[in-house]
């Protein structure tokens, strides 16, 4: 079947070297539960049809060969190669046509890039790979100055649903007691929290003297024409966000 490839294009002051997109979940060849474009090769999907996916993705977005990580919620930062799938949360790369990539259904995707346009990177944050420190990790990764950063916050789970245990704020809080305002009570199950992701991160990179952060502004668990929910749906599929730079 014809696939068509729907994706977000960060609204931030990037360098015309660089190019970026965030895919929606529409516009693919995948049936349900994972309609329509899945990304994700290790959620049950049909792994030829999730091959038809990636292979428009990379056709049609012009991104050439795409770094596709095996995550698992952690802080490794990897240089880019292509090859393979390594078990890491975050890549960079200094080499044209070589685009970065996560995944994500929920947990927080970060682009970056640098002012000269010069350096890219994609980390993959969830509670806690971002508690632990992966965009951090990622910053430091890219050997540049941090000021002369940007950073772009995907589609994650929103502030106004994304309720987590007392475990969680308190994880945090250990590492940033600031990070407070970050949590308030939730008014459905007692003793929890709603959690604001993009807060958090936000936090996380003004600390490692990233300024320039956009985005930010998506919920993919009530958006559920746009967007993939872990947390919403269970089985579903995957988003990608994806930066590269052009030759």
């Amino acid at each position: 079947m014809p696939v068509t490839t729907p994706y977000i294009e960060p609204a931030w002051p990037a360098p015309a070297t660089v190019r970026a997109v965030s895919t929606l979940r529409t516009g693919g060849a995948s049936v349900a539960p994972y309609a329509s474009f899945n990304l994700g090769d290790h959620v049950g999907d049909d792994p030829a049809v999730v091959a038809t996916n990636r292979a428009a993705l990379a056709a049609e977005s012009g991104a050439g060969a795409i770094q596709w990580l095996q995550q698992v919620h952690g802080t490794e930062v990897l240089a880019a190669t292509g090859d393979m799938t390594p078990e890491a949360d975050a890549s960079w790369t200094a080499q044209p046509d070589l685009a970065c990539s996560v995944m994500t259904a929920d947990c927080l995707p970060v682009l970056f890039c640098d002012r000269a346009g010069t350096t890219v990177a994609a980390a993959h944050a969830g509670w806690r790979g971002l508690c632990s420190g992966v965009l951090e990790a990622t910053v430091a990764a890219m050997g540049r100055d941090p000021a002369e950063l940007l950073a772009w916050l995907g589609p994650a789970i929103g502030p106004e649903t994304f309720e987590v245990g007392p475990e969680v704020r308190a994880a945090f809080l250990e590492r940033d007691r600031e990070a407070e305002p970050c949590f308030k009570p939730s008014r459905g199950r007692s003793g929890a929290y709603l959690a604001d992701l993009y807060a958090l991160a936000r936090r996380r990179l003004n600390h490692a003297g990233v300024t320039g952060i956009y985005g930010g502004d998506f919920c993919t668990y009530t958006e559920g024409d746009r967007f993939f929910s872990y947390r919403r749906d269970g089985q579903t599929g995957r988003m990608a966000s994806l930066i590269w730079l052009n030759p």
